[in-house]
């Protein structure tokens, strides 16, 4: 019985990991939403989020999980964009140290902000979990939408990522 059980936990972990391996989320179209909402921590997410303002896809964007010692002219040169833009439009979020404090710190900088729609940007293999965390500090009203940096993951961090996103959907099942 227990043998089973263990085989039956095992081949339901092996196609949930086949399913978040192979189907992993994809950029999105041009639509334009209230808000962007940018996960540091990856190539490309800041660089997508900057082409999208300069594009008018949203009104604001928060860059979470920022370096306190980044101000917003060093990113204006290291990303190749108009200073002015960050000044009108961007803020640098400060408080996130990791995802879940990433769904934390985008929660209060919306609850300042009367929008109905974020589209969210972060690295494809880093989507779901982010998107769980997200919706989870938000409330129901706001519309997220996914709009994935595509990369090329290693075995070792599509696994990681994926106990990760099995962990957190747990804890969240028991309201952790």
């Amino acid at each position: 019985m227990i043998v089973r059980l263990a085989a039956l936990a095992l081949l339901g972990w092996v196609l949930g990991f086949a399913w978040f391996a192979i189907f992993l989320p994809e950029p999105l179209d041009g639509r334009r939403t209230d808000a962007i909402v940018v996960l540091t921590g990856g190539p490309g997410r800041i660089d997508r989020g900057i082409a999208l303002m300069q594009q008018g896809a949203a009104r604001r964007m928060l860059i979470s999980g920022v370096d306190r010692s980044v101000r917003p002219g060093e990113l204006a040169a290291q990303y190749d964009a108009p200073e002015a833009l960050f000044d009108c439009c961007i803020t640098l979020g400060r408080e996130a140290i990791d995802t879940r404090s990433n769904g934390l710190e985008t929660a209060r900088w919306l609850a300042r902000r009367d929008y109905q729609t974020v589209r969210l940007v972060t690295t494809d293999w880093h989507m779901r979990r982010s998107a769980l965390e997200l919706t989870q500090a938000l409330p129901p009203r706001i519309h997220i939408v996914y709009d994935a940096v595509p990369s090329h993951p290693s075995l070792s961090v599509l696994m990681r990522e994926y106990n990760k996103y099995l962990l957190r959907r747990i804890a969240a099942l028991i309201g952790i």
